[in-house]
């Protein structure tokens, strides 16, 4: 009967520590699911709005709907080609209509997300140089996303002024 008690212990033992093995999260692992969830929260958020008010911006001294968009795919560009070695792709119009923009918008979170993933978990401790001071690749990571949150919010408040129910949240 122990032997029998001791199977089951062992059994039940090896089922939680490979459950346990199976959902470890690393930082980088972490930020490429909220990385996934982010981007296709705002390319939602883009195709929600009408091709005809791509241009919207409430206010002259606000960017437009579309360039809100360009200027994220930029960033992102920006950080990933400098500090963690995205292939660099060709520059093009990233202002000229909706399904352009949309289409930059996901080779940018797409080639972000290969570089990323290639990077080791210890270079993200690595210090490099930053306009705003030296900073860690891992805090880079906390900016290239906090950079796409302060501007899909704003996309947010644009649909909402058009009187367009954003999509629900998908950042789960």
């Amino acid at each position: 009967m122990m032997t029998v008690i001791h199977h089951y212990s062992f059994l039940i033992f090896t089922l939680f520590s490979t459950i346990a093995v199976a959902q470890k999260t690393t930082p980088k692992s972490a930020f490429l699911e909220k990385w996934d969830n982010s981007r296709d929260y705002i390319i939602a958020i883009a195709q929600s709005m009408p091709k005809e008010s791509f241009n919207y911006k409430p206010m002259p001294r606000e960017m437009s709907f579309m360039e809100q968009l360009s200027h994220i795919g930029e960033n992102i560009d920006w950080i990933s080609t400098k500090y963690f070695d995205a292939d660099k792709r060709h520059p093009s119009d990233l202002q000229s209509d909706k399904e352009r923009t949309i289409a930059n918008l996901k080779m940018s979170f797409k080639l972000s997300r290969i570089a990323i993933k290639n990077t080791d978990e210890d270079d993200l401790e690595d210090i490099v140089g930053f306009f705003a001071g030296p900073k860690s690749k891992y805090q880079l990571l906390n900016l290239l996303q906090d950079h796409v949150t302060h501007h899909r919010g704003q996309l947010i408040v644009y649909l909402n002024l058009m009187e367009i129910d954003p999509p629900s949240y998908v950042g789960w």
